[in-house]
């Protein structure tokens, strides 16, 4: 096995604790056992739909327990996940199965007429596999997802066996307009993220499963992802609760519902979560505030977020209901995930968007020199060790984000900050304009093009402004055409009937002019400004 690979780490903790859950929603548990077994069934009946090595299968799933245990069968069989947005249009379905070359997906029942109005634009696929959510019938072109999992219990393996350099390929909205499918080697991956949150000796070499079988004796920790699997914080943090022997729970309700969430925190002794920073925050810390004794969360000792700002006031009003768990926010994206972390725990205050940096993090300007601690000047954060090895499918924009310096690879999404006196980084924000609203990332650019085909609008901009619940909350900023009013209602429902509904504005403002320079360019800065003005926004 040249390399690690999360299937063949599974597979030996099925062997360590089979009778310990693997994953639990509601009332359904699933052991080591039956997760190993199942998700056997679903290698076996990809394997005999004819795929080839490391053909993508795209998973269009809501949170439970068959997200988990389809990528373990993708993983057996060689084969590598997509992750695919649910709250994607038509349009964007297909650009993103059509961009990864998808052969196969496994979707909820919920999502068939969706499936229904696409599946002639993306032939490439000849594999559906229909979990049932008690929403319809399987349609015929499927098949369903408990028979293939049933299907064949005992190992397989592929012809092509498994490998370190086999896949994970995260799509991300990032910066870049349309999602790019970063590319992990489950190899570095494991070194980069099991390494550092389970075990160092899998950083190590040599590559040795005797690792899993020394350090699995006992059932592991509980995690709750209450974010969706579909994303990196999500996936990644409950891969690594998987890896220590541990238990994946998820919620039964598809909208974020705090009284379940904390209900299942004590009920199922969860002992960390994973959320998306003030937008789940806060919200948890009202739920706690409000009814300070109905939940007992003694039981958390972790709660890591990442991908959006988390404010130190949220963090500590957290750690109020529970003074003995650490809140690590980790600074870190789809393609550089190890830049930093800021740790905060009872008493203990960490300064909001200041991180300690990673081991292999450094702020470099643009020629490439490092930035001195204390000397004030603004570098963009770059992060070697284990890292992606690109962008499927798009060299130019691979060459533009991983880049050697000083003869090492690193990863440089375009993050900018400043080095402090003590070697901590403060983080400035993205270079782009990257709008980034409850923990997904929109490119201002995709909505403007939608709001600019609205018959009452000349031209327009897209901006984030603070917001509470989503931290930042989309914009628009619209130049009419001559003779029209504004409609924000209609203006806002033609952008949902074209995007994924999250990329739709929240308010939409009127401006004389957008006052685009001669090269075409606004001035972001500047219209970010007047909406904040125009709705009584200080921060």
């Amino acid at each position: 096995m040249p390399g690690w690979n999360f299937a063949e780490i599974w597979e030996v903790v099925a062997e360590q604790v089979p009778d310990a859950p693997a994953q639990i929603q509601g009332d359904r548990i699933v052991s080591w056992r039956e997760f190993d077994e199942r998700a056997n069934g679903i290698a076996h009946t990809l394997l005999e739909a004819g795929v080839e090595e490391q053909d993508k299968v795209a998973q269009y799933l809501y949170n439970g327990p068959e997200y988990l245990e389809s990528m373990f069968g993708i993983w057996k069989a060689g084969l590598a996940p997509i992750n695919t947005n649910y709250r994607y249009t038509d349009d964007e379905l297909v650009y993103l199965w059509d961009n990864a070359d998808a052969v196969a997906v496994v979707f909820h029942g919920a999502f068939v007429e969706h499936i229904e109005r696409v599946r002639d634009r993306v032939q490439r696929i000849h594999t559906w596999l229909w979990v049932d959510d008690d929403t319809g019938e399987c349609p015929a072109w499927a098949q369903p997802y408990e028979a293939a999992a049933a299907s064949h219990p005992a190992r397989r393996t592929a012809p092509w066996g498994r490998d370190g350099d086999h896949l994970y390929m995260l799509y991300t909205g990032g910066t870049t307009g349309m999602p790019k499918g970063v590319m992990w080697r489950q190899d570095d991956l494991i070194r980069n993220i099991v390494g550092a949150g389970v075990n160092p000796r899998y950083s190590e070499d040599p590559v040795d499963l005797d690792v899993t079988r020394e350090l699995v004796t006992k059932p592991g920790p509980i995690g709750i992802p209450a974010c969706p699997l579909m994303h990196g914080t999500g996936c990644m943090t409950q891969l690594l609760v998987l890896c220590g022997g541990g238990c994946v729970v998820t919620l039964t309700n598809r909208n974020l519902d705090m009284e379940e969430l904390l209900s299942t925190i004590e009920s199922r002794k969860a002992n960390m979560i994973a959320i998306v920073g003030d937008a789940f925050a806060k919200p948890l810390v009202r739920a706690l505030d409000a009814e300070p004794e109905r939940w007992d969360i003694s039981s958390l000792y972790v709660i890591a977020s990442s991908g959006v700002m988390f404010s130190e006031a949220t963090k500590q009003g957290l750690l109020k209901h529970n003074p003995h768990m650490m809140i690590i926010d980790a600074f870190s994206s789809s393609e550089a995930v190890g830049m930093g972390q800021s740790v905060s725990s009872a008493g203990a205050e960490a300064v909001t968007a200041k991180f300690v940096v990673g081991k292999h993090t450094r702020v470099v300007t643009e020629d490439g020199r490092d930035v001195a601690p204390g000397s004030g000047e603004i570098g963009r954060v770059a992060v070697g060790g284990y890292q992606p090895i690109g962008y499927y499918k798009d060299p130019e924009k691979t060459a533009a984000t991983f880049v050697t310096i000083d003869g090492k690879r690193y990863s440089i999404p375009g993050d900018f900050a400043q080095v402090e006196a003590d070697g901590s980084i403060a983080l400035l924000g993205r270079g782009s304009v990257c709008i980034n609203t409850g923990g997904e990332k929109v490119f201002p650019e995709e909505v403007e093009e939608v709001l600019k085909t609205h018959p009452d609008v000349h031209d327009a901009v897209a901006v984030g402004v603070p917001d509470e619940k989503f931290g930042e909350a989309i914009t628009g900023v619209v130049e009419l055409a001559p003779d029209t009013e504004l409609d924000e209602a209609a203006v806002i429902a033609h952008v949902k009937s074209k995007l994924a509904a999250y990329k739709a504005p929240k308010r939409v403002l009127a401006v004389p002019t957008i006052g685009r320079a001669a090269n075409g360019k606004v001035d972001y800065k500047r219209l970010k400004q007047y909406a904040k003005d125009e709705l009584g926004i200080d921060a």
